[in-house]
């Protein structure tokens, strides 16, 4: 069905389960809520209306960038020249106007197939959204098309961000199969200051404090802050996952993604005096968001790429699971999720599991 969500065109679509909105313009994931929650709470962030919150009218933020929104072909700022020419931070793809070229319910699946050109970097992206009755989970392929005759390398990443009031000081939680991580340097590019230190290796979620002690990444802490840590996500896993966990809500919003496509989760924390907070966990082809000649010029970190080859007049394709579900008493850290013969699998670090129907897989 044709929407509006603050004020941009949309689809809304539903099954038994889950209500998601997605916008026409960059296919941003905006809204997802439970059919059976009487308070309709999403956990993806809206800007716009912690703006209105703060009253202050219209974000300041990228719009529309929100939720889970796409970053391609650019993941972070662009050179001096790439600005001069007109190309944006992020990349084009969450900023163009999509066609919608697909659209039908066949039995229990719906599917949504929208496209786009991106003319300045010349490509073509297009994002299938699918839905299954019965089922909790987004099932989200992308492909794209290099129209040019020269292979290239090219930065993308999936903005997986949650805001108020599902992400809460000291409760809202995230957990990931990080194996090696990083923080950001940073200089004056913080809002609110930050409480790490600058370019240092870590342990996820135990990283180096500028005090001197060990700080856990897993919860917003009280404090105002904006911290930035990239981690290289579990070479022997073939799926990653991502788990955005409110233990007292007993609401998780999950991912799994294919770790060969996205090797590295950025997490971006903007954590502002009030309680208006904003938590990106990117999963990327790139540690950081900087600039495309900054991502390729590195090349390695940690042994793993930076970036991903989009070889000549060809396309390249991704797919990722997102699931958004109650879970039962007592999950406090999500020690593993799996995806096997169309089930999800959540075990908690008590030993709990649940499970929950993805009966197209990966």
């Amino acid at each position: 069905m044709k929407t509006t969500f603050e004020q941009f065109p949309a689809l809304q679509f539903s099954n038994d389960k889950i209500e998601v909105t997605a916008l026409t313009q960059g296919t941003s994931i905006a809204n997802v809520v439970l059919k059976d929650d009487p308070a309709k709470l999403s956990p993806l962030w809206n800007p716009q209306k912690i703006a209105r919150d703060r009253g202050q009218g219209q974000s300041g933020w990228m719009t529309p960038g929100f939720g889970h929104f796409v970053c391609v072909d650019g993941f972070g700022g662009v050179s001096p020249e790439e600005e001069k020419a007109g190309l944006m931070m992020h990349g084009e793809a969450h900023q163009q106007h999509y066609e919608i070229r697909h659209y039908e319910k066949e039995r229990k699946v719906l599917s949504i197939r929208l496209s786009a050109t991106l003319p300045l970097v010349q490509e073509n992206f297009t994002r299938t959204i699918r839905l299954v009755d019965g089922e909790n989970v987004l099932y989200i392929e992308s492909e794209l098309e290099n129209l040019l005759a020269f292979d290239r390398p090219v930065n993308w990443a999936e903005h997986a961000t949650i805001g108020a009031p599902y992400l809460e000081r000291e409760k809202t939680v995230v957990d990931m199969p990080a194996v090696k991580s990083r923080t950001r340097e940073y200089g004056s590019r913080e809002r609110f200051g930050h409480r790490l230190v600058s370019f240092v290796d870590f342990k996820w979620p135990m990283a180096p404090g500028v005090d001197g002690k060990p700080i856990d990444l897993r919860a917003a802490g009280a404090q105002p802050s904006g911290d930035h840590t990239t981690s290289l996500m579990d070479p022997a896993r073939p799926h990653a996952f991502l788990a955005f966990l409110h233990p007292e809500k007993h609401l998780l919003l999950g991912y799994v993604f294919r770790q060969q496509e996205f090797p590295w989760v950025q997490n971006w924390e903007n954590y502002p005096p009030d309680d208006q907070l904003a938590r990106g966990l990117e999963f990327s082809t790139q540690p950081y968001d900087v600039p495309r000649r900054e991502a390729i010029s590195t090349g390695q970190m940690f042994g793993a790429p930076t970036y991903r080859w989009l070889p000549a007049k060809s396309k390249i394709t991704s797919r990722f699971l997102m699931f958004w579900v109650r879970t039962p008493e007592g999950f406090t850290k999500i020690d593993d999720i799996r995806l096997e013969n169309g089930v999800i699998t959540v075990k908690d670090a008590s030993g709990k599991t649940f499970t929950a129907q993805a009966s197209l897989g990966m």
